[in-house]
């Protein structure tokens, strides 16, 4: 079973108003909640991480999330399911990789458990206060589409670990322990005076784009020659790791074109805008000398696979 008829199938029983963004929002609260899990051999292995990169990481994602819905983040819980055979230096190596991330968001519990081998499930918590909130459903004709650094590096570095390719420590680098920061997420949030849509790309690029202008039901125009990625890529086949590579966790937003003037351009790249959609595909995007557009089923079939 996909992960998109897994979510389906959980909404359709409990019918939330809270599932679909990357973070519930509670408004009575004034906070968001976001929650992520790192199964060994699955989102990691000990064969490429250190402790300290796997703590970095876990936490790291969950900021991301938090910094894509545009709230403060506030604290973090952390649970780990540990084997019998761990050492103690793991955690302590885990917890110091954790700390490095947190950039003034306190962890502040969480729970240990055994298991037959490593899992982690990470709970963050941010602040609304004096903030504008994203939805995916907040993408309207005429914005613009911008995000906050390169794509596909994590996956390039990811094929490159899996592969024992030696060099291109950065995208490696990437892969491991991604960058991540809140400035653009801090700007857009306390500036904006119009309703705006902003993902991560934790599943990929397209994933955001899809994701947002479904919801929005209007059409993403893309100029792939405006996308930022590191050049070293084209080794690979690097025009669907930039589409389709997850866990790059940058910044996707659509946003309107006043609140954009009040923006620093130096903290984004432009790549496309918000248009109609007068057809079944979802996604154009314009290459060198090509014109492509995509449906969602064009787009499912190549998203990142958890499953």
């Amino acid at each position: 079973m996909k992960e998109l008829e897994i979510i389906n199938t959980i909404q359709n029983i409990i019918n939330s108003e809270y599932i679909g963004d990357d973070c519930a929002y509670l408004k009575d609260l004034g906070i968001v909640v976001t929650q992520d899990s790192l199964v060994e051999d699955v989102h990691f292995s000990r064969k490429f991480s250190t402790p300290y990169q796997i703590g970095y990481k876990s936490i790291a994602v969950n900021l991301s999330d938090i910094y894509a819905s545009g709230a403060e983040a506030k604290y973090i819980t952390i649970s780990l399911s540990l084997p019998k055979n761990i050492e103690n230096n793991f955690v302590e190596e885990f917890y110091n990789g954790a700390k490095s991330v947190l950039n003034g968001v306190k962890i502040v519990g969480g729970d240990i458990t055994g298991a037959d081998k490593i899992y982690i499930s990470v709970t963050a918590i941010g602040s609304t206060k004096n903030r504008k909130i994203s939805s995916r459903k907040n993408a309207h004709i005429g914005y613009k589409i911008i995000t906050n650094g390169y794509h596909g590096s994590s996956a390039a570095g990811l094929y490159l670990l899996q592969n024992k390719t030696e060099g291109y420590e950065q995208l490696i680098k990437e892969h491991l322990t991604p960058f991540i920061s809140s400035e653009l997420s801090d700007i857009i949030a306390k500036t904006t005076k119009n309703d705006y849509a902003m993902m991560d790309s934790s599943d990929g690029l397209m994933d955001c784009l899809y994701k947002i202008a479904d919801n929005s039901k209007v059409k993403a125009k893309i100029y792939f020659d405006k996308i930022p990625y590191n050049k070293s890529i084209e080794q690979f086949d690097y025009k669907n790791l930039i589409l389709y590579g997850g866990e790059d966790y940058k910044l996707v937003c659509a946003i309107s074109a006043d609140d954009l003037e009040n923006i620093n351009s130096d903290l984004y790249y432009e790549i496309g805008e918000i248009i109609e959609k007068t057809d079944n595909n979802i996604v154009e995007i314009q290459y060198k000398n090509e014109l492509k557009s995509y449906s969602k089923k064009d787009i499912e079939v190549n998203l990142f696979r958890h499953f």
